[in-house]
């Protein structure tokens, strides 16, 4: 049995709905389909989400979004026309989510009904059994999947039959609607991979597999035919954004492989999610940018027992999370998102940090990136050492370099101007020149 899940482009309008349809018809075996809201159809586009978000806040303003509302009916409209189903399919259904986002419903409703209308769509085109996520599939605090989610929604799904499941939301302890993080369907299609204990769950996309960097800019990028699962949630945390990170939580304790697969392209193997590869070496480089960073230093700075903490708890006060750290005798570099800065005095802040903790030194510095490379054996490739080549030929001097915090990925920090710099030339010392 599959699991498969298709993204915001792939059920964009009619036409990709009908490859939706013609890739679940060539395998029998495809019984169970998660679907996001309708994404762009082309540049400049809105997707559905969006404009059901800008309802939500005229709502919320007390202001009239019936116009705006009007736009979402007519992007369903749209695609029910054709699809063959006629233009007021589910006009029954649009009036009610209508109605009680005029009553306050809420942005998580809001948000959630893109996911809810499509799936209903699609389950009439298909003729598949529509499920609702929201009767059981519960989320806790911070996007906590409750493990009742798994038995609720095995306990409604019959050997035999089809089903159409609406991704990204599901209900709170409480019995709110509640939505995962954006791009959340991705978590909803493991969900229901772990709940019937699926042969392998197909996440399709707009894109062949997750690339070595970013074909966008990298010339020598190429699909990764094969990652393990830690492979994928590090590639993620330096900027790689195929596949929601979250999404692998539910499926690696059960051992169910992902498979990132093209709807425009579904003779494309893809890239398979699961065991590591044979092979050692680099197989992915990316990058973040966005970053700040704070370097603080005393000496004999970590005789005083809990120091770290207390630091961290205090820059927590002023929103500050950090992504990565690294150490010194007396000394920590943290790097954050430089956005979690926006609306702070930081000189206010390192001065009472500095005081706070009787420090000899603390700086400040926006303007960086990281870039990551992922793979078996760093440390016994030794890969890192041309990488860190390479960066010295294109004189990209590094801020930073971190090596042994993860026995897959080797962090190096850049400035954020040469980050592309630094991923390009990269990316053709390691996959190009070999």
């Amino acid at each position: 049995m599959m699991v498969c899940q298709f993204g915001g482009s792939s059920v964009a309008d009619a036409s990709q709905i009908k490859k939706v349809k013609a890739i679940l018809d060539s395998d029998k075996e495809r019984t169970i389909v998660v679907v996001s809201a309708p994404g762009k159809r082309f540049s400049g586009d809105e997707k559905v989400t969006d404009m059901l978000l800008s309802c939500a806040a005229l709502a919320q303003n007390e202001k009239a979004l019936e116009e705006k509302f009007e736009e979402v009916k007519d992007r369903y409209r749209d695609i029910a026309e054709g699809l063959g189903l006629g233009r007021d399919v589910i006009d029954g259904e649009l009036e009610a989510v209508l109605e009680k986002m005029k009553m306050g419903a809420g942005r998580d409703y809001a948000a959630s009904r893109g996911e809810h209308l499509n799936a209903i769509l699609i389950s009439k085109y298909l003729g598949w059994n529509y499920i609702e996520t929201e009767d059981t599939i519960v989320i806790g605090e911070n996007n906590k999947i409750e493990s009742e989610s798994y038995t609720n929604l095995a306990s409604v799904i019959e050997k035999g039959k089809k089903y159409v499941i609406p991704g990204f939301y599901g209900r709170s302890p409480s019995g709110e609607v509640r939505c995962f993080s954006r791009g959340g369907s991705d978590i909803t299609g493991a969900i229901a991979a772990r709940a019937v204990m699926a042969d392998v769950y197909e996440n399709w996309t707009d894109v062949s597999g997750v690339y070595s960097s970013d074909p966008r800019y990298v010339k020598s990028a190429h699909v990764i035919p094969m990652l393990s699962y830690k492979m994928v949630r590090e590639l993620s945390e330096v900027g790689a954004s195929v596949f929601h990170e979250e999404a692998i939580a539910p499926v690696v304790e059960v051992n169910i492989p992902i498979n990132i697969r093209n709807t425009n392209s579904p003779e494309d193997d893809g890239t398979i999610i699961g065991k590591e590869p044979e092979e050692k070496g680099v197989v992915g480089v990316s990058a973040k940018g966005g970053l700040s960073k704070i370097y603080v230093r005393k000496l004999m700075f970590f005789k005083e027992s809990g120091v770290r903490h207390k630091v961290l708890s205090l820059m927590h006060l002023y929103g500050i999370k950090p992504c990565y750290t690294l150490y010194g005798c007396d000394s920590i570099s943290w790097y954050f998102e430089t956005k979690q800065i926006e609306n702070i005095d930081t000189e206010e802040m390192c001065l009472r940090i500095k005081k706070e903790f009787s420090l000899d030194e603390i700086e400040l510095k926006k303007g960086f990136a990281v870039v990551g490379l992922v793979g078996k054996g760093i440390e016994e490739t030794m890969e890192y050492v041309d990488a860190l080549d390479e960066l010295r030929k294109n004189k990209i001097v590094p801020s930073s370099i971190s090596l042994g915090g993860s026995y897959t990925t080797f962090v190096i920090g850049v400035p954020e101007d040469r980050k592309l710099d630094a991923v390009n030339c990269i990316s053709e010392r390691l996959f190009i020149s070999k």
